[in-house]
């Protein structure tokens, strides 16, 4: 399909250099309206009571921070987890998609397009749009597709038309686009809802804003827990909602390091990964500036991980920026050290997660190892999804798979 022509407006929701509104002409009426309701209507105390409202009685938050002591000896440090593998939909993508619904009702649209990789976005999109009573349509690789089966099923039975893209590499890129050509020709009545901090102005600080939750939550529960705050706080990285969701609760509190984990699928050195702050350089894709892998000509390449949600060639500009100032650590773990993590806190914990949140759980085993903390350091890690989804590639991968 041909693209889009693009108007600039880079000065727009920037954070440093990074950031902007990069976007086809047709979207610039819909971007300025979002970014206006995320001005007005967001911050709205009637706006917020009803977001607390339904995180609460239908999304299940407060989500507890569970000490992990099995776990934690295994690391040599003090662990808690942030239990966003609990909230309703088995991951933290629920928060963002209840407010993005809750506005686009407000907007007075009738339609959600979402795109999705490990297909937790999409689920959350569907079960908002049965919810409220909005029509769905959901943009998925067809790679993704085959790897994220039971996902796809939950989709489909809330009501959702889930569109197989082809694509490219048919991930989580490719259905980006593809949502975003959808928005662009349907804006009139349609939403969407971008599922990460990615994306031009102003959807990077409304996703930051509708995640923040995590943040808020678990440094107050650090509080009354530990007794005061953490010496690190750790999430995965792909696109970067949960990371973002988690760090904004502790950015003004310098004690406390955080630490970013991106997929290095293969590794670094085969060029097979999706490490964008470790391996990447800055331009521009799905309508911002940031850090993202591109050849030397400034052709995106593709990107590779174990984990669909991860398996994305950019990230979101505010960890650009968080990279560049030093306040946060971007460090990568590849694929196997992602499946060893899931073994590691399984078979020590009971507590099966993501293949994308085990990125963090590895960052967390190795950090005292790689003198980023010392041992008994006290750590919060962020589990940010559940991981029934990926037992079929736990199967395919682990050494006896799941038996």
């Amino acid at each position: 399909m041909t693209a889009l022509p693009e108007r600039v407006v880079p000065q727009v929701g920037a954070f440093g250099e990074y950031g902007g509104r990069y976007a086809p002409e047709l979207l610039m009426h819909a971007l300025q309206e979002l970014a206006e309701a995320h001005e007005s209507i967001v911050p709205s105390p009637g706006f917020q009571r009803a977001f607390r409202r339904e995180l609460r009685t239908w999304g299940g938050r407060p989500t507890p921070l569970t000490e992990v002591p099995n776990f934690a000896r295994q690391a040599r440090l003090q662990v808690w987890l942030k239990r966003e593998d609990l909230l309703h939909g088995g991951a933290h993508k629920t928060n963002n998609v209840i407010g993005q619904a809750l506005l686009a009702k407000q907007l007075g649209k009738r339609r959600l397009v979402a795109e999705t990789g490990a297909g937790q976005h999409g689920v959350a999109t569907a079960m908002a749009g049965a919810r409220h009573g909005l029509a769905v349509t959901v943009y998925m690789g067809a790679r993704d597709i085959e790897r994220q089966a039971p996902n796809v099923a939950r989709m489909k039975l809330c009501g959702a038309e889930v569109v197989p893209v082809k694509a490219g590499a048919a991930t989580l890129k490719e259905a980006i686009d593809e949502a975003l050509r959808d928005w662009a020709a349907t804006v009139d009545d349609t939403h969407y809802v971008l599922g990460t901090v990615c994306g031009p102005d102003p959807f990077p600080a409304l996703v930051r804003d509708l995640q923040a939750v995590i943040g808020r939550e678990a440094r107050a529960q650090c509080q009354r827990q530990l007794g005061g705050l953490p010496d690190a706080a750790i999430a995965c990285v792909g696109g970067g909602s949960n990371a973002i969701g988690l760090f904004s609760g502790f950015l003004g509190d310098l004690s406390v390091k955080l630490f970013g984990a991106e997929p290095g699928g293969a590794g670094l050195a085969t060029g097979r990964h999706g490490a964008t702050l470790c391996a990447g350089t800055p331009g521009l894709l799905h309508g911002a500036r940031s850090y993202m892998l591109q050849d030397k000509d400034g052709q995106v390449l593709d990107s590779h991980s174990i984990a669909a949600g991860l398996d994305y060639p950019a990230v979101g500009p505010q960890h650009a920026f968080l990279k560049d100032s030093g306040r946060a650590q971007y460090h990568a773990v590849d694929d196997d050290a992602a499946l060893a993590a899931v073994h590691a806190l399984t078979r020590s914990e009971g507590i099966l997660p993501a293949i994308e949140s085990a990125h963090a759980l590895a960052h967390c085993l190795a950090a005292v190892e790689a003198g980023l903390l010392h041992e008994g350091d006290r750590v919060v890690v962020n589990l940010s999804g559940r991981g029934d989804k990926d037992l079929a590639t736990l199967q395919a991968h682990m050494p006896g798979g799941v038996s």
